[in-house]
């Protein structure tokens, strides 16, 4: 874990400046600024066409009645996509486009899915029968009970009488 706050914190803002002197250097610095604000522009819009696509995927799972587990990685990927995007330097542009792009975030979710799978829980809400969606409901057992329930006010309970 201290490794990678390292990374994070120190090589990677390091290695940003570099890339961003040598494409400085090689383009000019005010082609590298304006690079860098269409890099923003069109990040944040593609941002928002994938941001919207995976909102819409992820109320159409919720009326499917299944879990949206992929759209909710889809939404959380997304964010940081647009998240790096939005930050200046161009090896977080890539990463960020990688995010974004959906055959490329299909590939990264797969990664994930597969490296912190024993880590992940999935919970579903029980449908009436018991069991998951789409199953037979149980069988009758010995200790069921039928019978009727009716609302009333905390007033209108009488303790017992003792007879």
């Amino acid at each position: 874990m201290r490794l990678l706050l390292i990374v994070i914190f120190i090589v990677v803002p390091i290695a940003e400046l570099a890339v961003l002197i040598q494409i400085g250097q090689l383009i000019g610095i005010w082609w590298t600024i304006a690079l860098l604000v269409a890099d923003a522009v069109l990040g944040s819009l593609l941002a928002r066409s994938q941001g919207r696509a995976t909102w819409m995927r992820f109320n159409d799972a919720l009326r499917a009645g299944r879990a949206p587990a992929r759209e909710v990685m889809d939404g959380a990927l997304v964010i940081f996509g647009g998240a790096l995007l939005l930050t200046p330097g161009f090896l977080s542009d890539i990463l960020g486009v990688f995010l974004l792009l959906p055959p490329t975030r299909a590939f990264v979710r797969a990664l994930l899915v597969r490296r912190f799978l024993g880590r992940m829980t999935a919970s579903m809400a029980m449908p009436r029968g018991g069991g998951p969606a789409g199953s037979r409901p149980r069988p009758r057992q010995a200790y069921d009970v039928e019978g009727s329930a009716i609302d009333s006010e905390p007033d209108g309970l009488k303790p017992p009488r003792k007879t």
